[in-house]
């Protein structure tokens, strides 16, 4: 993956009196780099100025900045390669700090700490309604079994089709594999889909748990730019010439952007695909969330099915804690997935999956409620944002939970002001495989609208003697 070096001077701003964090001076400065990697300051693949000049403009010795880079080393928070310098490094290794990078703002963000990194939305009330009711009566059946379901209830794999199939991806129960979550179907899919050093093409800017899932698999990421609400389809021929091994795509509502590929350039990227027979995985995670209320298209029925992993979940519409997400593809490429997912779990919760199903049920309705909550949180977070900044822009958005804001700043400073005053951002370097998108801030507009006002107002007031 490609990295853009951090300047010495704004990584020195950027840290600020980071010595007063602890008392030797290596543990202080290792603290507070791994502050900017939490809070999406640093993004992966940001490369950290030389220790020498990095010594003299902390006015420290170059030991000190060795030693604190030898920290961060063994927390997985830095990788450092013989005449290449050290770059900052995001995945699985983390679980030796309670920070998370991408996963912090799920687990243990401070309770003063105002958390606007995370698009992941709350329970719908159709959710709460199906949760309440128990399963005890579906989950006698099971009982008598083991429990272990590795693709996944078949009442679940039908509903999911069924699902799919009436949205316009006409599906078998057969190709589905039920996961524990979106994020394990996508996690699967990239490893079925490569082996350490191919070349997979991404959007640019993209899904950062896409990202960080590629990094962990020493994958090389190369990112195309986006164009009328999706991947440049014309560029994507342009790399087949490089040989990716994989294409992943979100063709339907685009993470961070919230836009929507048109279907003439969704048909042009598919003809590309089936000519340069280029495995796709297309991230369909919020394809049915839009401000109008009906799903967006996809690739299925475009791109040949020996060509397309569909990659989805259930906690856009329902609720994250149910953690149920799902593969469609072809049913030898799900018995690959399964032997691939014996080595990490044997099979998903079957109350979760029991509930799903009813869930499933209740879809329009859900979508109902996700529409009407988001249009009228969207309304009022514009109107914030143009009260405390009113030079930040965008473009409308077809779906999704969130606004990508062009800040006409440096989005990272504005960042790190920002987490300052105990509010937590997700700046575009993070959605950047190159470190760049450096003026963009991803927003979720979904919280209620006094939380926005007390979290804008202090990042306004931060950066009111800056600007």
């Amino acid at each position: 993956m490609a990295s853009t070096r951090m300047d010495t001077a704004q990584l020195t701003r950027l840290l600020g009196d980071w010595s007063a964090l602890s008392r030797r001076l290596a543990d202080a400065l290792a603290d507070a780099v791994i502050d900017l990697v939490d809070a999406g300051v640093l993004a992966p693949g940001v490369e950290l100025p030389p220790q020498r000049d990095l010594s003299t403009a902390l006015g420290v010795s170059r030991g000190t900045v060795t030693m604190a880079a030898q920290i961060l080393e063994s927390r997985g928070y830095l990788e450092a390669r013989r005449g290449s310098g050290a770059r900052i490094r995001v995945g699985a290794e983390h679980a030796s700090h309670v920070g998370q990078g991408r996963f912090l703002s799920f687990t243990d963000t401070p309770a003063d700490v105002i958390d606007l990194s995370s698009g992941a939305l709350p329970a719908t009330q159709v959710t709460r309604e199906v949760l309440a009711t128990p399963v005890s009566g579906e989950i006698d059946a099971y009982l008598d079994t083991d429990g272990y379901f590795p693709a996944g209830l078949p009442s679940l794999r039908q509903a999911i089709a069924d699902h799919l199939s009436a949205d316009g991806m006409p599906t078998k129960p057969t190709e589905v594999l039920v996961t524990t979550g979106g994020q394990q179907a996508l996690d699967l899919a990239l490893r079925l889909a490569t082996e350490p050093g191919d070349l997979i093409l991404v959007e640019e800017p993209t899904y950062r748990g896409a990202l960080e899932t590629a990094q962990a698999w020493d994958a090389r990421v190369e990112g195309v730019p986006m164009a009328r609400g999706g991947i440049d389809a014309e560029l994507v021929a342009r790399a087949i010439h490089r040989k990716p091994v994989a294409l992943y795509c979100q063709t339907s509502i685009h993470n961070p952007t919230g836009q929507s590929m048109h279907q003439a350039d969704r048909r042009a990227l598919a003809d590309t695909v089936n000519r340069a027979g280029l495995l796709t995985i297309e991230d369909c995670s919020s394809y049915e969330i839009t401000l109008s209320g009906r799903p967006t298209q996809s690739l299925a029925g475009l791109v040949e099915p020996d060509l397309l992993i569909t990659v989805g979940t259930l906690s856009k519409l329902f609720w994250g804690g149910l953690r149920v997400g799902w593969i469609r593809t072809d049913e030898a490429r799900v018995r690959a997935l399964l032997e691939l997912r014996k080595s990490r779990d044997l099979a998903s919760a079957v109350p979760s999956q029991l509930w799903a199903v009813r869930l499933l049920a209740r879809a329009e309705e859900a979508r109902r409620q996700r529409r009407d909550v988001l249009t009228e949180r969207l309304r009022a977070a514009e109107s914030v944002l143009a009260e405390y900044f009113p030079d930040w822009t965008w473009e409308p958005i077809v779906g999704g939970s969130g606004l990508w804001i062009d800040t006409h700043h440096d989005a990272l400073a504005i960042s790190e002001v920002a987490r300052r005053a105990k509010v937590k951002l997700a700046a575009g370097p993070n959605f950047s495989v190159y470190g760049g998108q450096r003026g963009m801030l991803r927003l979720p507009v979904w919280h209620e609208t006094e939380l926005l006002h007390r979290a804008l107002q202090a990042v306004s007031g931060g950066l009111s003697p800056r600007r």
